[in-house]
């Protein structure tokens, strides 16, 4: 099952792919290269496919849990100071995608979105200090009774120029459910209030919609 923000790519590729097996056994005399060309051609159309992959997840629903919003790996978890909505401390849980991961976003709990902002900004590697807070991204903050406040941050990264999000102000979102997309590699940032209980470790890998990244004690 391919992600609706993959099927103009996808069909565009297809039909370019094709196109170039036509021409290359047409005209590439040499049976070594044009194998190889099209072995190349065949990889490049696999690994389209594969990035805009949209798996079933099914995860357990809870409302003192958090999910991980997307596949990866955690690459921070570190008290910070958050300056866009709260503007106090905050436990972040950043994860980091490969092109390689799933790049669906999922709402990492269920509630009611209270803000969700798109900003414009560079394309610094995902990984870079400054990339929360420069980079183009999008921020959405979710409201649980049980839970609190959930922000978490796509962020764009050097590869990734596109950022999906659809979540809406004063929308009622599942938890797990879409929220958006990031096309070509990048990292999510979430952002727990202190006392919560992280349930993920430096390096962890991790499956959006599935893996609990933190609870309520």
């Amino acid at each position: 099952m391919f992600h609706r923000e993959g099927h103009k790519i996808i069909f565009l590729t297809f039909a370019f792919v094709v196109g170039l097996f036509f021409l290359v056994d047409h005209f590439v005399t040499l049976e070594w290269l044009r194998t190889g060309i099209m072995i190349v051609l065949l990889v490049f159309l696999i690994l389209i496919l594969q990035f805009f992959r949209n798996p079933k997840r099914l995860g357990q629903l809870n409302d003192r849990q958090v999910l991980s919003p997307v596949d990866g790996k955690v690459v921070v978890i570190e008290e910070v100071q958050e300056t866009e909505f709260f503007k106090d401390k905050r436990i972040q849980v950043s994860v980091f995608m490969s092109p390689l991961n799933v790049h669906v976003t999922r709402h990492p709990i269920g509630g009611k979105v209270v803000y969700s902002k798109y900003h414009p900004g560079k394309y610094l590697v995902a990984w870079h200090p400054k990339a929360s807070e420069e980079n183009e991204r999008t921020t959405v903050v979710v409201e649980n009774p049980h839970f609190g406040s959930v922000l978490y941050r796509q962020i764009a990264g050097a590869l990734a120029k596109r950022i999906v999000n659809y979540a809406v102000e004063n929308q009622e979102v599942s938890q797990g459910s879409e929220s958006g997309f990031i096309k070509f590699g990048s990292r999510v940032d979430v952002f727990l209030p202190l006392d919560a209980k992280i349930s993920v470790a430096l390096n962890q890998k991790v499956r959006g919609g599935e893996s609990i990244i933190a609870e309520m004690p």
